[in-house]
C-alpha cells in the first residue's frame, strides 16, 4: 500500500516551522552583545544566519518563489511577537513577581518603535536579497551550493547592518564604528558557518523529502 503524498513537501513544512521560531528568537537574542575575540556582535546574528541558511536551502530545494513566500510569511510571527510584547509590557505586573525580574523584563524584551521598524525593514530587505542572490548565482546548474550560500549571506548581512543601524541610531550616536564592527563580524561568521550549515540543511531536506516519497 502506498503512503499518501504530503500536502506540502516534508522539508518545507519542517523548515517553515523552524524559520518562524528563529524569526522571533533572533529579536530576543539580539539584546545581548557577545564578544568573539576582539569583535563584538549582537547574539541575534546566530538566529539570523540560520534564517539565511533556511531561505537558501528552501530556494535550492523548492525554488525561489517558495523561498520568497516563506520570507514574507516570516513577517507574521515577527509582527505578532512585537505586538504581544507591547501588550504584556502594558499590562500591570503581579506584585508577587520576583523583583529583579520585574526590572529586567522590559530591558530584555522591550524595544523602541524606531528599532522595531528598523528590524522589520532590515529583515524583509536582507532576507529577500539573500534568496535573490542565491538563486541568481545558481544559473540553473545548482552547483557550488556552499559558495552561493556564503556569498548571498555575506551581501545580505552587510545590507541588513546598513539598514538596521542607520534607521535605529542615525542622529542619536556615531554609527560608522558600530556599523563597521558589526559588518566585519557578520561577514566572518558567514564565511565560517554558512558553507557547512547550508550543505547540512539541504542534505537534511533531501532526506526528509525522500522519506516521504511513496514506495
Amino acid at each position: 500500500m502506498e503512503r499518501p503524498k504530503p500536502a506540502i513537501p516534508r522539508s518545507l513544512f519542517v523548515f517553515s516551522l523552524f524559520y518562524g521560531g528563529m524569526v522571533t528568537t533572533a529579536g530576543i537574542l539580539g539584546v545581548k552583545q557577545v564578544a568573539l575575540g576582539p569583535l563584538a556582535v549582537e547574539a541575534g546574528i546566530f538566529a539570523f544566519l540560520l534564517l539565511v541558511v533556511m531561505g537558501s536551502a528552501v530556494s535550492e530545494l523548492h525554488g525561489r518563489k517558495t523561498a520568497d513566500a516563506m520570507v514574507r510569511w516570516g513577517f507574521l510571527p515577527l509582527i505578532s511577537a512585537a505586538l504581544l510584547i507591547r501588550l504584556v509590557l502594558a499590562l500591570p505586573t503581579d506584585p508577587g513577581m520576583y523583583a529583579p525580574a520585574v526590572e529586567a523584563f522590559p530591558i530584555v524584551v522591550g524595544q523602541g518603535a524606531r528599532m522595531m521598524v528598523a528590524g522589520l525593514i532590515a529583515y524583509g530587505t536582507s532576507q529577500t536579497l539573500n534568496v535573490l542572490i542565491f538563486s541568481k548565482l545558481a544559473a540553473g546548474a545548482g552547483r557550488l551550493l556552499w559558495l552561493r550560500g556564503m556569498v548571498a549571506s555575506v551581501v545580505s548581512q552587510v545590507v541588513d547592518t546598513l539598514i538596521f543601524i542607520t534607521i535605529s541610531f542615525y542622529g542619536e550616536r556615531p554609527i560608522l564604528a558600530l556599523m563597521g564592527g558589526q559588518m566585519l563580524t557578520k561577514v566572518l561568521l558567514s564565511i565560517v558557518l554558512v558553507p557547512w550549515l547550508i550543505t547540512l540543511f539541504v542534505a537534511i531536506g533531501r532526506k526528509l523529502d525522500a522519506g516521504a516519497t511513496p514506495a
